[in-house]
């Protein structure tokens, strides 16, 4: 999907239509409209083409795409797991592997690259209420090799702006909900992740409509990727201007949110006023 936007931009700015760049890769204007959606693999000598008739002369711009390009066609980690990931999903696992900064912000629930086993599992349950346990286990189990990512030698950047709600909805029970806070605090104190709270009496903010997620990959010439996930899809808006009011509503809500020194203070009191669980 970023290789096909990418290529989609740069089609647009040399004002070139699908038809002439179908013919440059011997394809049709169709081939050119799946590619850029993201819908189908990439040849090399395609992209290569495509980017000379784009005028993309750069070699290091030229190396990043035709790399991305590369990436995009070899079969991902969690293709065994095929069963339990829609083909919505699917793009977004490729992407979050790839990106060096994730940043999150959640209304109801913790974060998935944050969430304990016992917490996954309890979520998972109310929202595919009809799986069978090993479905269920599966999909718990996806979710917990998606954590991997965070512990790589060169791990990206999680930025999570966590809504006061998440802290105090109890998924699973009190003592699940009592350990994930506690996971919480503790994974926040990794020097590559970030929590803050947004406090109840924040009052009204930029994101009401529900939950963002944004990654940005370390290529520069690479676009930030928007991710708004739904109960039955995903949306990816990538216009340019959908995608900075995104990244500016996002730091907004991080100047909002209590600074992330102020974290385990804040999960403390939940937890002690006994909001996961006692109440």
């Amino acid at each position: 999907m970023v290789v096909g936007a990418q290529l989609r931009r740069l089609r647009e700015a040399a004002e070139i239509s699908t038809e002439a760049a179908g013919y440059e890769i011997r394809g049709s204007h169709s081939k050119i409209s799946r590619m850029e959606l993201g819908r189908v693999g990439f040849k090399e000598r395609d992209v290569a083409d495509l980017l000379t008739l784009y005028g993309v002369d750069d070699p290091v711009r030229r190396e990043a795409l035709l790399e991305l390009a590369e990436q995009a066609n070899r079969p991902g980690w969690w293709q065994p797991y095929a069963d339990v990931v829609p083909g919505w999903f699917e793009p977004y696992l490729g992407l979050e592997q790839g990106a060096v900064l994730v940043r999150v912000f959640e209304v109801q629930n913790v974060p998935d690259l944050l969430q304990t086993p016992r917490y996954a599992r309890a979520l998972i349950a109310a929202r595919y209420p009809d799986a069978s346990a090993e479905e269920v286990d599966r999909r718990v189990e996806l979710r917990m090799r998606r954590r991997h990512v965070l512990d790589r030698p060169e791990p990206p950047k999680l930025w999570a702006v966590l809504d006061e709600a998440a802290l105090r909805r109890v998924v699973g029970g009190p003592e699940v909900m009592r350990e994930q806070l506690r996971h919480l605090v503790e994974i926040s104190r990794l020097p590559n992740v970030t929590v803050q709270v947004l406090p109840f009496a924040a009052g009204g903010h930029a994101v009401e409509s529900g939950p963002v997620t944004l990654l940005r990959f370390a290529e520069p010439e690479l676009p930030d990727v928007v991710y708004l996930e739904q109960l039955t899809g995903a949306l990816y808006p990538d216009r340019p201007s959908d995608v900075i009011r995104y990244r500016d509503a996002l730091n907004r809500l991080g100047v909002q949110a209590e600074p992330p020194a102020r974290t385990p203070d804040l999960i403390a009191d939940v937890l002690s006023r006994g909001a996961a669980g006692r109440g």
